[in-house]
């Protein structure tokens, strides 16, 4: 054969393989969402990263699962594609890091994202989580699960928040209620998102199911799914994934949820999503379309306008708030309290972590006060006469 007719044959087989794509995509609705799947290294072996993408795929006709990996024995599932790579997980990893630049890049052969065991996020990138609530069977975001938005546990919760309601938001959630667990640091940061909201942010706040409701959730309520979005740290976050995940199974399988969610942050433009070595083929399918769905609804722009709302009613200042006071507190040092006086009245809402630093501005300000810890959280107790006066000092402050 001729290099002319090699040339003919070559082309009829793209033009072949470009019809065939077209018919595809009309079989699926528009054209199809390519994510990697690490598909080695779990304690539950291979099979499950197969069956996951079998049932993926065939929940989402517009999915194209692409195992990377050392090729299994067998056939893959239908409409699987495969990277082949050795069996060790440096290799694994650049190759799926080389098929998201491809597919940055626009590459047919590249994937839009990727669900993997692991992933080295820098600091200020965390992954958002999402479990099925067992009271009512709702599905409920935790932000988040794994990675550090932040090195300060304030400023991480507060963002996390954030990339809770892009994730919630690229979903199809437009108006996702937020609750933050009532952990360390927790009213910081209620403020914090108050203050945002007031400067003009749109936010809706979810409330407890208790009688007493507020935004701050204690354990009834992600029992319950009363939110959309619940806000905690990230270690919390993990470990409540873990329980959720393979509360029915002892531990061993995570058999319920989506995975320790996709990957968000300032700046960062990957949607790369998280399983454990215990997640089951249900957990990992579950991954699978969540990451397809993030890449879809455009998590890293959600991200950016969130950011971008944020940054115009006044996100740096509530973040410097953080800060603001401890100075103070700093300068009062070893302050002595004034006489003591009977302590009739309470203040409420200041976070635990900086209870004993804002008795001390007080006790600067001349004001006796203590701190104690309440049925429903940690107070300062005081004189009910002194209680206005200490109200104004700690917000000047940034307590309150």
């Amino acid at each position: 054969m001729n290099s002319k007719d090699m040339s003919g044959t070559s082309g009829r087989q793209r033009l072949g393989a470009a019809l065939a794509e077209v018919v595809e995509q009309a079989r699926n609705g528009g054209p199809r969402v390519r994510i990697g799947l690490m598909a080695a290294g779990s304690e539950l072996g291979v099979d499950e990263f197969l069956e996951a993408a079998r049932a993926a795929m065939r929940g989402d006709r517009a999915l194209q699962v692409v195992g990377i990996g050392p090729r299994p024995v067998g056939t893959p599932p239908r409409g699987m594609d495969w990277m082949e790579t050795s069996d060790c997980e440096a290799d694994m990893a650049a190759a799926m890091e080389q098929a998201l630049e491809r597919g940055a890049a626009g590459e047919r052969d590249g994937i839009a994202g990727a669900v993997a065991l692991h992933y080295p996020f820098p600091l200020g990138v965390t992954t958002l989580g999402r479990i099925v609530t067992p009271g009512r069977g709702k599905p409920m975001i935790l932000a988040s699960t794994t990675g550090v938005s932040a090195a300060s546990r304030p400023e991480a919760m507060l963002r996390n928040a954030l990339y809770g309601v892009a994730l919630a938001k690229a979903l199809g959630i437009d108006e996702p209620r937020v609750g933050i667990l009532n952990l360390d640091a927790a009213p910081s940061v209620h403020r914090a998102l108050e203050r945002l909201r007031e400067g003009g942010y749109e936010l809706c706040f979810g409330s407890s199911v208790r009688a007493d409701g507020g935004s701050l959730l204690r354990g009834n309520d992600i029992l319950a799914g009363a939110v959309d979005v619940c806000v905690c740290d990230t270690l919390t976050g993990n470990v409540l994934m873990k329980v959720f995940s393979a509360y029915t199974t002892g531990g061993a399988y995570e058999a319920q949820g989506w995975g320790y969610g996709p990957s968000a942050g300032e700046g960062w433009s990957k949607v790369v999503s998280i399983i454990s070595r215990a997640s089951g083929a249900p957990v990992i399918a579950n991954a699978l379309s969540l990451t397809a769905e993030s890449v879809r609804g455009d998590l890293p722009g959600r991200v950016a306008r969130e950011l971008s709302a944020a940054g115009a009613a006044g996100l740096d200042a509530v973040l410097g708030s953080f800060r603001v006071g401890k100075e103070e507190a700093a300068e009062a040092g070893e302050s002595l309290p004034p006489p003591a006086v009977p302590t009739d009245a309470e203040i409420h809402g200041i976070d635990v972590l900086d209870m004993e630093s804002a008795v001390r501005v007080l006790w600067k300000a001349g004001i006796y006060a203590e701190s104690a810890m309440g049925c429903t959280g940690p107070v300062i107790k005081l004189a009910a006469a002194a209680k206005d006066g200490a109200v104004e000092r700690l917000k000047g402050a940034g307590y309150l």
